[in-house]
């Protein structure tokens, strides 16, 4: 009887280790599955998170970086915002398959809205600077600039050149081409928001004078102007000049779409017909 109950025990002993061990086999192979998935899940996730073009598809629209800077982008009677730059946008967008959006933005912090995906691109008749390349994914150069010198048009021959200028007071965007002239030449400027404030506070007399891109005050200053009693003098960037490009973020498909968009407006005369449009056709480089 003893040696009967002994044979029971050791049996029993025996099932149990069997069912024990066929648990601890299922629990591997589950937790091994559902690792597999996380890890298939994580790879999709960061292959649809380095693409732009997906990002923006996905959300459906195409956040614009801009200022205030009439011809590129400003807003008409009804708060709309046109101009060569933001027509272009829009197309571009069209042509993703979006919307564009426009965010005002301060120029100074451009790299960080991009990067912090407060916007998509910054597309606002941006100077290529080494370091405007070195922090963006930048489109081919489309459109070329300079910089010039917005004065009152009353006293505005007393100033000739840039020596004659020294005792002025200038005003220029933060982080633009123009302050890096007035730094370049040596001159005492005020930093403000936008180039449109630079030109309202030299009619307002707060500022001397201020330096912003020739295409801007081709349109915005002198007779038939907001600004008619101002007026634009010397270049101070006539030899070496400047180009225009459009910046997304670094290690962006975008930039790839832009450039080929841009050969395929310039081919179709959608391109040279906005900038006629806004008055610009003059400095636009040729796409191919």
């Amino acid at each position: 009887m003893k040696n009967m109950k002994k044979l029971w025990a050791l049996l029993l002993a025996l099932a149990m280790t069997f069912s024990l061990a066929a648990c601890g086999g299922t629990s591997d192979e589950e937790t091994t599955t559902d690792d597999q998935t996380t890890e298939d899940t994580a790879a999709d996730e960061t292959t649809e998170t380095d693409s732009d073009l997906a990002y923006v598809q996905g959300k459906g629209t195409l956040v614009v970086g801009i200022t205030e800077f009439e011809p590129m982008d400003y807003q008409d009677a009804d708060g709309n915002w046109i101009g060569f730059d933001a027509d272009m946008a829009k197309a571009f967008a069209e042509s993703l398959g979006v919307t564009a959006e426009f965010q005002l933005i301060e120029w100074d912090n451009k790299v960080m809205e991009l990067d912090g995906k407060t916007i998509d691109v910054v597309w606002n008749g941006m100077t290529l600077t080494d370091e405007v390349i070195s922090a963006m994914s930048c489109s081919n150069a489309y459109c070329n600039n300079a910089q010039v010198v917005v004065l009152p048009a009353d006293i505005a021959a007393d100033y000739p050149d840039v020596e004659s200028m020294a005792s002025l007071n200038f005003a220029v965007e933060s982080g633009s081409f123009g302050q890096a002239q007035a730094e370049a030449n040596g001159f005492t400027f005020t930093e403000v928001v936008d180039q449109a404030t630079a030109l309202m506070e030299v009619a307002s007399g707060t500022a001397d004078a201020a330096i912003i891109d020739s295409l801007m005050a081709g349109a915005m200053v002198g007779d038939g102007t907001s600004y008619a009693d101002l007026t634009y003098t010397i270049t101070l960037n006539p030899n070496e000049g400047e180009q225009y490009g459009v910046g997304f973020r670094q290690g962006s498909d975008l930039t790839e779409a832009l450039n080929q968009f841009f050969v395929d407006s310039y081919a179709d005369g959608t391109m040279m017909e906005l900038a006629e449009t806004y008055g610009v056709q003059a400095a636009i480089i040729p796409q191919e």
